[in-house]
């Protein structure tokens, strides 16, 4: 098929499920998503959790930070997202990272692309948050890329693993830089709002695109050389794609 991008499950199948919980993901591999991104934070005792947001209260209800917090209290939350479905998802929990790489291990064709948060690198340090994910990442180390604002910690990840690398750009001409050089990232990532007109080039790995919910500005990206569109909305994306 022409100019046929990949998906990426961004957060999970977000637009019906709670963002970063594993009832997202198990939705999001339910409609054939074969490649999933989720974000990383610790807690206060060291404990890897999926969540984008510096502080819980979108998702949990509650205030502060999830690096205020530890794992057993962190359990007794929920990640409802209530303003956005209300009690529909009223149990379900913070997703652990541990649980997450459970899911995936049974489901051995999707990959997972793992955002290390600002928040946690700059509350536990670059070098802690690293060791404490990849420790839980090993049974599907080969299916996971490290993605993050943080080039440093990428280029920590380079010294310390063999896992692939993205950095999340701030801004697009930050992809001709000397610390993107250096790291030769597998893929690259970008807003879709910071995009430059015309073709898209990057000098070292794949290039993917958030937030994008329209197949015909996936197919456009697509043919200005974007491999992967990461959205929200993966089974109304891949439905729309196949049925065009």
């Amino acid at each position: 098929m022409a100019n046929h991008p990949e998906f990426i499950a961004h957060r999970g199948y977000a637009r019906h499920f709670p963002e970063n919980t594993l009832a997202a993901v198990r939705g999001a591999i339910e409609v054939g998503a074969r490649f999933v991104e989720i974000d990383v934070q610790l807690s206060r005792d060291g404990v890897p959790y999926l969540m984008h947001d510096r502080t819980l209260e979108r998702m949990c209800g509650v205030a502060g930070s999830i690096g205020e917090r530890t794992s057993a209290e962190l359990a007794a939350l929920r990640a409802a997202e209530a303003e956005k479905f209300g009690a529909r998802f009223a149990n379900e929990p913070v997703a652990t990272l541990a649980g997450f790489v459970d899911l995936l291990a049974r489901n051995a064709g999707v990959h997972a692309f793992v955002e290390l948060k600002r928040a946690s690198l700059e509350s536990f340090g670059r070098a802690a948050v690293l060791d404490a994910v990849v420790l839980l990442l090993a049974p599907i180390a080969r299916r996971c890329t490290l993605i993050s604002f943080d080039v440093e910690v990428l280029a920590l990840a380079r010294e310390r693993t063999k896992l692939p690398v993205g950095p999340v750009l701030i801004h697009w001409s930050q992809i001709a830089s000397v610390e993107i050089a250096r790291l030769k990232p597998e893929i690259v990532f970008c807003d879709f709002e910071k995009l430059p007109d015309g073709a898209l080039r990057s000098p070292c790995g794949d290039l993917a695109v958030y937030e994008v919910d329209a197949v015909a500005v996936a197919r456009a990206l697509a043919a200005r050389g974007v491999r992967f569109i990461e959205t929200f909305a993966v089974g109304e994306m891949k439905r729309a794609l196949e049925s065009s």
